[in-house]
């Protein structure tokens, strides 16, 4: 598959969804596969985790209105093979603007596949917004697999349900009969309790194989990193958390056939 979209998406916020877009974005970068992060996030967390600008006219909201292309907006990360597409405020706008239109749920996949045919990425990843906004529904009508970032925590466990729910509706009622998903990942588990290892065994035992086997360690570099605009890579190389990652970019690569950039 050509430049396979990966929609990285929770109903509920903080459980390390776009810690997990950005370090399994860098992670693919790191072994040569040009990756393009895409920043659907109106509080723009993974272009400042980044260490990119939040500015005016950077984000999708222009193409998804009808103004220019996703192509305009691309830029470079920094880093080799990394490219982005920044978010900024006015990425709010869209729940109220884009609705207006008929063919308002398929406005990203246009615009995505525009860049998929002019360009040769080896991965396209969206840091969807949390709860069932429009620009959630967007980023599951454009992408070709779904990943469910879990918390380690009963509760987390209630969003479960409601985007596996989603997931199914968009699929079965012709949004996008191609989505599927890529697997559930389970971040912030703390090695010290119970309870992770209670909700791990819990959540294999239901969803066995969909459960990726890499799990992401409640960390206190992950959580430093963006702050300082740099990837857990670049902060801490040693760290649990960045072992975590490269685990996890290595899970993906063999998963889904992910292939370097010619040259690599």
């Amino acid at each position: 598959m050509e430049s396979p979209v990966f929609a990285i998406a929770n109903q509920k916020g903080g459980v390390g969804k776009t810690t997990s877009a950005v370090n399994l974005s860098a992670g693919l970068a790191a072994n040569g596969i040009d990756t393009l992060l895409i920043d659907l996030d109106p509080q723009a967390n993974a272009t400042s985790g980044l260490g990119l600008e939040k500015e005016e006219g950077t984000s999708a909201y222009g193409p998804l209105m009808g103004e220019g292309t996703l192509s305009e907006k691309i830029v470079e990360s920094g880093r080799e093979h990394l490219f982005a597409i920044r978010s900024e405020r006015d990425l709010v706008a869209t729940e109220v603007e884009l609705p207006r239109d008929e063919d308002y749920l398929f406005r990203l996949k246009g615009l995505i596949d525009a860049v998929r045919e002019e360009y040769g990425f080896g991965a396209i990843i969206l840091d969807c917004p949390p709860s069932s906004t429009v620009l959630s529904l967007n980023a599951l009508a454009a992408a070709d697999y779904l990943v469910v970032a879990l918390q380690c925590e009963y509760l987390a466990m209630e969003g479960l349900g409601e985007i596996l729910s989603m997931q199914k509706q968009i699929k079965e009622g012709g949004v996008n009969s191609n989505l599927e998903v890529a697997g559930i990942l389970m971040t912030m588990f703390d090695i010290r309790t119970n309870l992770s290892n209670q909700v791990v065994s819990e959540v294999r035992s239901h969803f066995g194989d969909q459960v990726f086997s890499s799990v992401i360690p409640r960390n206190i570099r992950l959580t430093e990193a963006p702050s300082f605009g740099q990837t857990i890579f670049e902060y801490e190389k040693s760290s649990s958390g960045a072992l975590a990652y490269e685990k996890l970019a290595q899970e993906f690569i063999s998963r889904f056939g992910l292939k370097p950039s010619k040259g690599e």
